[in-house]
């Protein structure tokens, strides 16, 4: 059995010698070339292409709209004012445009909030955009997972083990049928007021919510139709009144570790949802051309690695899986 990793991220000065002793790291970074792997293979086999894409841009993603819940992390570039990427959605977007079929990557994601047990300041994003619509994109994400799971039992089983993760729970992803799904609206009904928080024009689940969701109806869990002000503006409307959108977080371990949606075709319906979230148009102003260039309709999807591989090792620290730690307001070397 391996032993657990010791909190070496507390440690900014020699957790690198750590990170080199304990077994733990060894066993995470030949999980985090497994999950690189399969997710290659996975989109080969699609006819998907990736992207060689920069991590600073001037359109951020996440952070747009009244509900949402992180930050971003600005930069100065040289005098130039800008931001590490939050997501690279936007770009997928436009790659779904340039090659004219699915487009994927795996990098890193940055957000301004502190770490804690199920936050990073920067985690890797499997990330992709296909052409069609929010059915779509869940049936991916199933098939994507059911993927990733039959390829870990099968590269990493003794590794999972050693770790503390459960091979017949992997196993049974592997082979399961299409994930359940319920509406928001739906999942507060259940819940009866208990994990989820009113905003004064539109909810979110709590962290406990999740959870006493999941106890009610089980993980793997589609949670759609969110109140729209709840999620990023670029969310394509779920209703003729645009009060709901076409996304969904997928619930399972630790909470929601997928979040996918679709994305609206027109550039009026962009300018509508910015205008509803109180979101500047000047930064995206691409993407309004963009839309009125190359119309399409495409949805997309962003799942956390390091949740996955808490779920997978059925571990509680997500900062356990930093090879390299690295924190907001702290210069750490390596």
């Amino acid at each position: 059995m391996v032993s657990l990793p010791s909190k070496v991220w507390e440690n900014t000065e020699s957790y690198h010698l750590e990170v080199l002793r304990n077994p733990w790291y060894r066993a995470v970074a030949r999980l985090q070339n497994s999950i690189n792997e399969l997710t290659m293979d996975y989109w080969r086999a699609r006819g998907g292409q990736t992207l060689h894409l920069p991590v600073t841009t001037g359109s951020i993603s996440s952070p747009m709209g009244l509900g949402s819940d992180s930050k971003p992390v600005s930069v100065d570039l040289m005098g130039a004012p800008t931001y590490l990427a939050d997501s690279m959605q936007f770009m997928l977007e436009f790659g779904c445009r340039l090659t004219g079929t699915d487009t994927y990557y795996v990098m890193p994601s940055f957000r301004g909030e502190d770490h804690d047990a199920t936050h990073l300041c920067q985690f890797f994003h499997s990330e992709a955009e296909i052409v069609g619509g929010l059915d779509d994109m869940l049936e991916t994400v199933e098939s994507y997972l059911r993927h990733l799971a039959a390829g870990l039992v099968e590269r990493d089983a003794d590794i999972i083990r050693d770790c503390g993760g459960s091979i017949e729970k992997l196993a049974k992803l592997a082979g399961a049928g299409a994930f359940r799904r319920v509406t928001f609206a739906e999942a507060a009904d259940v819940l009866n007021g208990t994990g989820v928080e009113d905003h004064g024009g539109w909810r979110t689940l709590t962290r406990e919510g999740e959870q006493l969701l999941m106890d009610k109806l089980g993980e793997f869990l589609w949670v759609s139709h969110w109140d729209h002000l709840a999620v990023p503006f670029y969310q394509a409307f779920g209703d003729p009144e645009g009060r709901t959108a076409l996304n969904a977080d997928l619930l399972f371990g630790m909470g929601e570790v997928v979040g996918a949606g679709e994305r609206h075709v027109t550039a009026d319906q962009v300018q509508q949802a910015l205008d509803l979230h109180e979101v500047g148009a000047e930064s995206y102003a691409w993407y309004l051309q963009m839309r009125d260039q190359s119309p399409l309709r495409t949805s997309g999807f962003g799942l956390g690695i390091e949740r996955f591989l808490m779920w997978v090792l059925d571990h509680k620290d997500i900062r356990d899986f930093q090879l390299l730690p690295r924190r907001n307001g702290h210069n750490i070397v390596p």
